[in-house]
């Protein structure tokens, strides 16, 4: 099953398999899908809140669809992406290249439209912390016409929750393969982040990271591959972890970051004698808080310690 997001008249429609979902927000846009595309059902909804099952499609086709999306409000539209695809199924997507988060496009036909573009790097990263391995990225032309032309997998691992406004970003090492599949951070029940999450008021519903992330508070990972455990990350990824999550928070600049688990944080900030509270190293010029591992195998801490330690992070205040 594919979907053609933001299909417009249904230009491309034929290019897809037979049947092929042909989604738009434009009613108008919709009506005229039958001359090109007769057998596709058309459905007409916001890319930002697709109304599939998770997991449902093997694949989807937005050409300069998601170029209407205001740029930080994109992450959390790749979540619902990852959130519909299978794991192993393909995107493919085509948006401008530039740095505009949301406006005009000069000389544009239709006055009054507005776009976002990317730089190639920013976007790379967006795309890797929403989940995607990027199978090919091709960028033609010169501002204000570039284009990137990208070809996206959905990876078995975690989307990040995130997107203007946070007031704390929590920041675990890596997935594990269990809360991968469960679509959720922190997920096996005797892991203590949770608990200490609802303890400490920073949460008011259990294992639920979109209402978390409603009260201005967002999640990433550090490395986005899942595992078992993090003795199989390497020491590349840690660095390339770092940086994506430097450029992140440079952009979107939350209120604070909280680290969760020291060893991973040394590793990958280079700092070997770091103690949890508030470091000296800075992600994006963004204040970091460093915490304890909540996963229920760290015998030396408990959930009012780790409820103590949100709240400090939640201070915002080295």
């Amino acid at each position: 099953m594919v979907a053609d997001l933001g299909c417009g008249p249904g230009w491309h429609l034929p290019a897809l398999p037979d049947g092929s979902i042909a989604l738009d927000g434009a009613a108008a846009m919709l009506d005229l899908v039958p001359a090109h595309a007769p057998r596709s059902p058309r459905v007409r909804a916001d890319l930002r809140a697709l109304p599939f099952a998770r997991h449902s499609l093997d694949g989807a086709w937005a050409n300069k669809a998601y170029v209407h999306i205001d740029r930080r409000l994109m992450p959390m539209a790749l979540w619902d992406l990852h959130r519909v695809l299978r794991v192993g199924g393909r995107a493919e997507l085509g948006v401008f290249g530039g740095d505009t988060d949301l406006g005009p496009f000069a000389g544009d036909d239709f006055p009054g439209r507005m776009f976002s573009s990317w730089p190639a790097d920013l976007l790379r990263h967006v795309l890797t912390g929403a989940g995607f391995s990027i199978i090919s990225m091709e960028s033609d032309g010169e501002p204000p016409s570039e284009r990137h032309s990208v070809v996206i997998e959905r990876v078995r691992t975690l989307a990040d929750v995130v997107g203007p406004g946070m007031d704390l970003l929590l920041c675990g090492l890596n997935p594990s393969v269990y809360s991968a599949d469960r679509g959720m951070g922190f997920a096996r029940a005797g892991n203590r982040a949770w608990p200490a999450l609802l303890a400490s008021g920073l949460a008011r519903i259990d294992r639920d990271p979109i209402a978390l992330f409603r009260r201005g508070v967002g999640m990433t990972d550090l490395i986005k591959r899942a595992t078992p455990n993090a003795k199989e990350l390497t020491r590349a990824e840690y660095r390339a972890g770092f940086a994506r999550l430097d450029a992140l928070c440079s952009w979107l600049r939350p209120g604070a970051v909280c680290v969760v688990g020291l060893t991973g944080w040394r590793e990958a900030s280079g700092d070997r004698s770091a103690a949890t509270g508030w470091q000296d190293i800075r992600l994006g010029d963004r204040p970091v808080y460093l915490m304890p591992n909540p996963s229920g195998a760290n015998a030396h801490t408990n959930v009012d310690d780790l409820a103590s330690h949100f709240r400090a992070a939640m201070s915002g205040h080295p």
